[in-house]
């Protein structure tokens, strides 16, 4: 059962993820400096190596959420929120930040990244106790 919730936990945010940076794909793809087309989309859009990376990478985060919550005594859907959202908001936002200013990118991307860990940190959360 706990590897049914991770997987679907991972499903579900890397379908929002579709979603999300959807709806914000110009202002991301202007911040991130993605080279793009003469169509206007990226250059590398028909590469699926992001995609795989991107689900793997959900994957793992998923599989940690679901051991440290174990760990840590979280057994309702509304503690794996608050938790999902602590996660997000305390642990990875900070870093997409500190990462960004590094690399000197713009703050833009930051927000939008930074949106994308929160949310879908409340996802895999509230989707992982509700298993």
């Amino acid at each position: 059962m706990g590897f049914l919730a991770v997987l679907v936990a991972t499903v579900a945010s890397f379908a929002f993820g579709a979603f999300y940076y959807g709806a914000l794909s110009k202002p991301w793809m202007e911040a991130s400096g993605v080279p793009l087309g003469e169509d206007g989309k990226p250059l590398n859009a028909s590469n699926p190596t992001p995609y795989i990376v991107s689900f793997i990478c959900i994957l793992l985060v998923a599989g940690m959420m679901r051991h440290s919550f174990a760990l840590s005594g979280i057994d309702t859907a509304g503690k794996g929120l608050v938790s999902g959202l602590g996660i997000g908001l305390f642990f990875i936002a900070p870093w997409i930040f500190l990462n960004t200013g590094y690399s000197n990118r713009p703050w833009k991307l930051a927000i939008i990244d930074s949106g994308y860990a929160v949310a879908t940190g409340a996802i895999c959360g509230t989707i992982l106790k509700l298993f």
